[in-house]
């Protein structure tokens, strides 16, 4: 799954945050303010030492009032004329060689990406959106990092800054400029990555004449057919129709295709569509999980069964263990229709976890029933055979029995205050269920799969102009290859950013950077006392002091990772949108601050004065 909860609504993140927090705006005036206050600081000093503390004070005046005065005055067709500068300079360094570059990719990788994977919709996007990210990440850190640094060493820059341009405008041309750059590959790249994946999953099949047999009802009615398809594409299918000919094969490798008969032929045939829901946006609603264990009681989680990520946990069949998810909201509008039916989707990924092989070709049978939480009542269960690492659907009707007797959906099994238990076990003896927080949701009408996509390239557009305002704010004071790897180093920090956090904070096992090194070094595990002596009290101080560095970091650095929408795509799952605002509203901050350190920077320069 993508999400563990669903990101907050964007005035709440902004204005207040998540519980025992502050909001991202108050965040970042707070981070603004000791940023200026040091970088002041940083500077009288420097201007102390070299001309002492009067001349020393006004210089630091005069540098940030006249700098401040000249950032308010920027001129938006003094930047526009610089950006079609730097867009004219990127087409003259070959940029258009990454399309090649990626046209390539995707000529061979039609090679090796098969489509006999269980759902190979997932493993094509994750594909092309990866490799779309990092090559038009890659393209962005060379042109930012070199561009201007270039320019100053082969003094082109001088036909610039004799103009009536101030260092503001230079700056912010070249992230306007390299940006509309980056668009135009990136818009190129997801049209023919978009193609690619369809046309790659495209197929049809044949229905099996000789595999039809009728159907019919408890009145022995003949009421339609069933039979199989042609093995294509690695695959077969099931085949439903009804009396017409009409219907469909049954999904299998997540995707299913409709049947109907070919008219006027003077024989039997049919004609089957093409895959049909291979792309899909769903829109989940997720619940709250609980566990109960073996004996029916309360748990805070499942059992473990050795494996070493612990995201999911375990419930044992043939037990009363299970796991339990309580939705809130539930009414009406939670229902879907389907041919004059309503009922309440559900879906459910379940890990399949066997502690003894049996008949490997038979599924792990368990359960599923819908619980009042106030009073109770559940439903009967209804048994199912798990789809290992799948999405397995339930409709709940609204109209089902609790024994013997017959209750209402929204009025006896939801709560009056709208909730509503979803109760899964397994069935099998000695086997094993595995659920994390998001493994069971309501399903809510999709959105579109095409518009999701888009979403997904504007995620890795946002990463894009992240990248080129860091690679240009460090090509101001820094030269090519050491801004570059500058910028690839800030770039791979935030794509560490938690890790980077669990070690400031202490939560990373092994101590503090120093006591890790030591530890490493001297080949003492993590349960090795190290002793009480001034050495490991100094070692201590010492991680003390870095920890805090890094902390302090941490909190200026952009978490890349958090960024990537990659697997909202590859699962099938909307991006919402309240992310996308989120992301775009940190990405203009950044820009934002990098672009008046860029101008300070360029301002300490000889071209920029």
């Amino acid at each position: 799954m993508v999400l563990e909860k669903q990101p907050l609504d964007f005035l709440t993140w902004l204005l207040s945050g998540p519980v025992d927090d502050i909001g991202a705006l108050p965040r970042f005036l707070i981070t603004v303010a000791v940023l200026v206050v040091l970088a002041l600081l940083v500077g009288f000093l420097i201007a102390l030492v070299r001309y002492g503390p009067l001349k020393g004070g006004d210089l630091t005046y005069r540098v940030v009032a006249t700098g401040m005065s000249e950032l308010l005055r920027i001129s938006p067709r003094r930047i526009w004329a610089l950006a079609r500068l730097a867009i004219k300079e990127s087409f003259r360094r070959r940029v258009l060689v990454a399309l090649v570059i990626f046209f390539l990719i995707l000529l061979f990788a039609g090679w090796f990406l098969k489509t006999d994977y269980q759902q190979p919709s997932k493993l094509l996007f994750r594909f092309v959106l990866t490799a779309t990210t990092y090559l038009v990440l890659l393209i962005a850190l060379l042109v930012s990092a070199f561009s201007l640094p270039a320019d100053i060493r082969s003094k082109t820059i001088h036909t610039v800054v004799t103009k009536p341009v101030r260092a503001g405008d230079i700056v912010l041309g070249r992230i306007l400029g390299f940006t509309i750059v980056g668009t135009l590959l990136l818009v190129i790249m997801s049209v023919c990555s978009y193609v690619f994946v369809v046309r790659t999953l495209h197929h049809t099949h044949d229905v099996e004449i000789n595999s039809l047999e009728n159907t019919v009802d408890a009145d022995n009615h003949v009421i339609g057919k069933s039979g199989r398809t042609t093995n294509n594409d690695f695959h077969r299918h099931e085949v439903e129709m009804d009396a017409a000919g009409n219907g469909r094969a049954v999904s299998t490798y997540s995707h299913e295709h409709e049947i109907t008969p070919i008219e006027g032929t003077g024989r039997t045939e049919y004609r089957i569509s093409g895959p049909i829901g291979y792309l899909q946006a769903r829109v989940p609603q997720y619940g709250r999980l609980r566990f109960l264990n073996r004996q029916g009681t309360d748990a805070a989680r499942g059992i473990s069964v050795g494996n070493e990520w612990t995201y999911r946990s375990f419930i044992e069949g043939g037990s009363q263990a299970a796991a339990i998810w309580t939705f809130d909201g539930i009414n009406a509008a939670a229902l879907r229709e389907s041919e004059g039916r309503l009922y309440l989707p559900v879906e459910l990924i379940v890990r399949v976890f066997r502690t003894y092989k049996g008949n490997i070709e038979q599924g792990i049978q368990g359960s599923l029933r819908v619980r009042n939480p106030d009073t109770g009542l559940q439903s009967s269960e209804e048994i199912f055979t798990a789809r290992d690492a799948s999405i397995n659907t339930f409709n709940i009707p609204t109209k089902l029995y609790a024994g013997e007797r017959e209750v209402e959906l929204l009025s006896d099994l939801v709560s009056k205050d709208g909730r509503l238990e979803v109760v899964v076990r397994c069935i099998d003896s000695a086997q094993y269920y595995g659920f994390a927080q998001p493994d069971c949701y309501l399903g809510h009408p999709d959105a579109s799969p095409l518009w999701n996509y888009v979403k997904a390239q504007f995620g890795i557009w946002i990463q894009m102009v992240l990248v080129i305002a860091i690679g240009v704010t460090c090509s101001t004071l820094l030269n090519g290859p050491v801004a570059m790897l500058f910028t690839v180093s800030f770039i791979l920090l935030g794509f560490f950013r938690e890790f980077f956090v669990k070690v400031a904070t202490g939560e990373q096992v092994g101590g503090g950077p120093v006591e890790s090194l030591v530890r490493l070094v001297t080949q003492k595990n993590l349960i090795t006392d190290l002793g009480d002596n001034f050495g490991t009290r100094l070692m201590h101080a010492t991680d003390s002091v870095l920890t805090s560095a890094m902390l302090s970091l941490a909190q200026v650095l952009p978490d890349f990772r958090a960024f990537s929408t990659v697997d909202y795509v590859a699962e099938g799952f909307n991006i919402p949108a309240s992310q996308l605002a989120q992301d775009l509203t940190v990405t203009a901050a950044y820009v934002a601050g990098l672009f008046v350190i860029g101008y300070f920077f360029l301002r300490t320069r000889e071209v920029g004065k």
